[in-house]
């Protein structure tokens, strides 16, 4: 229910119920104000799609799972509950064991086991690669988080299976730096998996990606993807024109996004 009028019923209601003296009409107006309630909680099509393949993709395990990997010879480890998130990356350079650490309270570097000062340039540099690893690799659990505006787009046919195509945008309010950038994802219809997604991102000068789902990991009731990232020679298009490029072998491919090593620990 998405009108301006259901404060207004529900109020009327209430004053009905306090005005009531019949216990039984009590009763029943209490029963239509909680049906009246879910049916404005109801969620629309893009929120049942993404639920689907949230669930499709491990679920309420999400919650509470540590998840570790090696990406492109960094140790990746990537916590994020309902409540708090903790993301590292540690990697040797020039011979000195180097861990970032992304969480609640902000960026911080640590070189050797000391904390290091780094300019806000690099710190918002760092924290961007960390998130952006964080954020594909959790695929699609962070797409319920409270700056998330999904939209259906419809149905769309990708070398010959059926998917939904879901449209991703983000609030200014909580949707960090980047809140500007729009996915799109293609959700199989009979998996529930994530087996393409498109997005154009801003930062690093901003352009165009299309991914394509190769490898499925399946974890401790965790499905975690490998991807071939393309691009477009056109970076001035829509996110929506990457689909059809695609379909008539018109996109780069740049690399592939391999995730190693994967273990999976839950956290109390």
């Amino acid at each position: 229910m998405k009108y301006a009028g259901k404060s207004l019923i529900l109020g009327l209601f209430g004053r009905m119920i306090s005005k009531n003296k019949n216990p039984v009409k009590k009763e029943w107006y209490l029963l239509f104000l909680l049906v009246l309630a879910a049916a404005c909680k109801t969620p629309n099509k893009a929120e049942t799609i993404v639920n689907q393949s949230i669930e499709a993709h491990g679920g309420d395990l999400y919650k509470s799972a540590e998840i570790s990997f090696t990406f492109r010879e960094r140790q990746y480890k990537i916590f994020k509950s309902p409540n708090a998130y903790s993301y590292t990356r540690a990697f040797t350079d020039e011979g000195k064991k180097i861990v970032d650490i992304l969480n609640k309270s902000g960026f911080s570097r640590e070189v050797d086991g000391e904390k290091v000062s780094l300019p806000e340039k690099d710190k918002l540099a760092y924290t961007n690669s960390v998130n952006s690893v964080a954020y594909f690799a959790f695929l699609p659990y962070g797409l319920n988080d409270a700056a998330v505006i999904k939209k259906s787009l419809g149905s769309e046919i990708i070398e010959g299976k059926d998917y939904h195509l879901i449209k991703v945008t983000f609030k200014e309010e909580g949707g960090g730096e980047d809140f500007e950038d729009e996915f799109l994802y293609w959700i199989n219809k009979d998996t529930y998996l994530i087996d393409y997604l498109a997005y154009s991102y801003h930062t690093d000068g901003g352009g165009l990606r299309f991914r394509k789902a190769i490898n499925t990991h399946e974890v401790s009731g965790l499905v975690l993807q490998d991807y071939e990232n393309y691009k477009p020679e056109d970076e001035s298009i829509s996110v929506e024109g990457l689909a059809e490029l695609f379909k008539n072998g018109e996109l780069k491919l740049l690399s592939e996004i391999l995730l190693e090593d994967i273990q999976v620990k839950f956290v109390n």
